[in-house]
This record gives C-alpha cells, structure tokens and sequence, in this order.
C-alpha cells in the first residue's frame, strides 16, 4: 500500500472550498480492483472498501462521511444533507460546512462546480446518458447562485480518442442541441464516431450560463497506471471525485 495521490481543481476557487479526485493507487484492494476501489457496488470485498474510504477520509481530512450515491445515469441532484444509503441520484450539491459532495467513476466525467463567494459547491457524474439528458443543467439549477458566479472543473474520464460510440449516442445529443455535432468525429469503424465528453460538457455548461471551465486534459481509458476504466477493464474499481466547505 502506497500513500494516497489526489488530482486537485486548477480553478481559483475560494480557500474554504476544498475538492479532490482519487487515483487508483494508495488502498488495500487487490486484483482488478487493485488498489484504492471505493466503490460497493462492483464485486470488491465490503470490508476492504470500508478500510479504502476510511483510508481517504485521513488523507483528506474530511470533515464528515461523504454523501455517497446509488449512481443511475441519471439527472437528479439532491441536496448532500438528504442524501442517505442507497439513494439514487447522479449529483449532490450544498451551502452547508461540513457536509461532502461526491461521485464515482471509472470513464464517466465528473464534474465539480463551486461559486465565487465558497457559499456553495457540487459533484455531478456525467456518463454520456446523463450529460445527454441534462445533469450538468439540473445540477447548476439547484445551486443557489447565478450561473455567472459558478466554476466548473471536469474530472479525469475517458479520452476523445478512446470513446468510440454508435450512431445512437450523437443522436440522443444533436436531438437536443444540432451544434453538439463538433464533439462528434469519424471513427475507424464505420457508421461510429469518437465522442469527446470533455468537449460535450464545456459546451453543455456554456449554454448553461458556467463560462469558466477547467480540467478535461486526462484519459481515464489509456492512463492505466492512474484509473480504473470500465471500458479497458468492466471488472475495475472506482475513483472517487470529492468537494466541500471548509469551516
């Protein structure tokens, strides 16, 4: 076991809004779920991901249990504070110290949002499904700030040149918004495109009214080292991506 690294937001948020991403490394897991898996829900042993979440509480020094969710490639955002075991949800979001928003991935985006005054933050999981549906848009509704006040930071996910799609999947976006086709290229294979996630959500954000993005430059798919990925591996951990005020 190796000690705990972190990805950390290039944004300049207020100090008292704190926020990571985990890597894979620095746990107790073995296997293909070697070695920091923080997921339940994906065959790894209950115990020896008790011991990997409370590995990162130490190392981040959390300030409470995070609010972890029951993920479902869906829209919903609830507030962290109403989150409980099993609650299905794809973000969480608060205005209250000491309460953690989190989200799991391995190729999905996740997504960290913060204000400029450090009054409220969210996490927000955007599998293609969810950000084709408008997670990114009911998270930064629930927030109580102006879009104009909020900053993004997309999380490590599956790269441009790894995420390869049917045709199916740049429908279900340019159904919703014709000039989402640019995130789309011709892939190899035909009748398939590559689809950049990172692309898709600035542009989904931007339309939402979140002009400062950050992040989006990681492949979670070719940067085995550092990510699990469902698409290189189905059997694989999760990473965890993190937010919260401090006091």
């Amino acid at each position: 076991m190796n000690s705990l690294q972190f990805l950390r937001p290039d944004w300049s948020a207020p100090p008292r809004v704190r926020a990571a991403s985990t890597l894979r490394t620095g746990g107790v897991s073995a296997e293909a779920y070697a070695s920091l898996n923080l997921a339940q829900h994906v065959g790894d042993d209950a115990a020896t991901v008790a011991a990997n979440r409370a590995l990162l509480r130490k190392a981040l020094n959390l300030p409470g249990e995070p609010a972890w969710l029951d993920q479902v490639h869906g829209t919903l955002a609830l507030p962290a504070e109403a989150v409980s075991p099993g609650c299905k949800a794809d973000a969480s979001w608060t205005d209250q110290a000491g309460s953690v928003c989190v989200v799991m991935t391995a190729d999905c985006l996740p997504v960290l949002f913060c204000d400029d005054d450090g009054q409220c933050v969210a996490a927000a999981h955007a599998g293609w499904r969810g950000l084709a549906d408008g997670v990114l848009q009911s998270t930064v509704a629930q927030l109580p700030a102006a879009p104009r006040k909020l900053m993004a930071w997309l999380g490590p996910a599956i790269g441009p040149g790894a995420f390869e799609v049917g045709p199916e999947v740049r429908a279900r976006f340019l159904d919703r918004d014709a000039a989402l086709d640019s995130a789309f290229a011709r892939s190899a294979r035909a009748g398939h495109y590559l689809a950049d996630l990172y692309a898709l959500a600035r542009a989904i954000l931007h339309r939402a009214g979140v002009a400062r993005v950050s992040g989006g430059d990681r492949c979670t798919y070719s940067e085995a080292d550092h990510f699990f990925s469902f698409r290189r591996q189905a059997r694989c951990g999760r990473m965890a991506s993190l937010i919260w005020l401090q006091d």
